[in-house]
């Protein structure tokens, strides 16, 4: 029975206790972001290496919902390809690809016909007929393999590990 009383009793302590501890602070207060109706920023960055080949820009532009931008690159094929492109919540993303040399064609100088030279026939002169001679039958001619002969280009650009 005195074991039931002292548990009772501690009970009674803990319950009044509770009141008089003092709360823990939040461990994490909630910060409220403060939100921007109408975000503007503008960015770009142009790459350039020369050891590597490495070439490349980047711009864009935002002002509220509309953004717009260009990037461009250099292919591995002698090209720099550029996008252009905007977005905004009405049309959503467009882009436009368009692609360029790396090196502009060279003009070609006009070609100049050259006079057609003169052909005069040769004077005609009398040769008796050669004799009737038994031909022998002629081995047919065996042709050679078709030879195609085939050049190469390598891009403008290397890389080197």
């Amino acid at each position: 029975m005195a074991f039931k009383f002292i548990t009772l009793f501690a009970a009674f302590v803990a319950v009044a206790s509770a009141g008089i501890v003092p709360a823990a602070p939040l461990a994490a207060v909630a910060q409220v972001e403060e939100y921007d109706p109408h975000p503007q920023y503008s960015y770009g960055y142009d790459v350039k290496d020369a050891i590597s080949g490495d070439s490349k820009t980047a711009v864009e532009t935002r002002d509220g919902g509309f953004v717009q931008g260009q990037y461009s690159l250099n292919d591995a094929d002698g090209y720099r390809r550029i996008v252009d492109y905007t977005s905004d919540p009405i049309n959503g993303f467009n882009a436009v690809v368009r692609r360029e040399p790396l090196v502009a064609a060279v003009a070609a100088a006009p070609v100049v016909a050259a006079p057609a030279p003169v052909v005069r026939a040769a004077p005609l002169a009398y040769a008796a007929p050669a004799p009737l001679v038994k031909a022998a039958v002629a081995a047919p001619l065996v042709a050679g393999p078709a030879v195609v002969k085939t050049t190469f280009a390598s891009p403008l650009i290397s890389y080197a590990y």
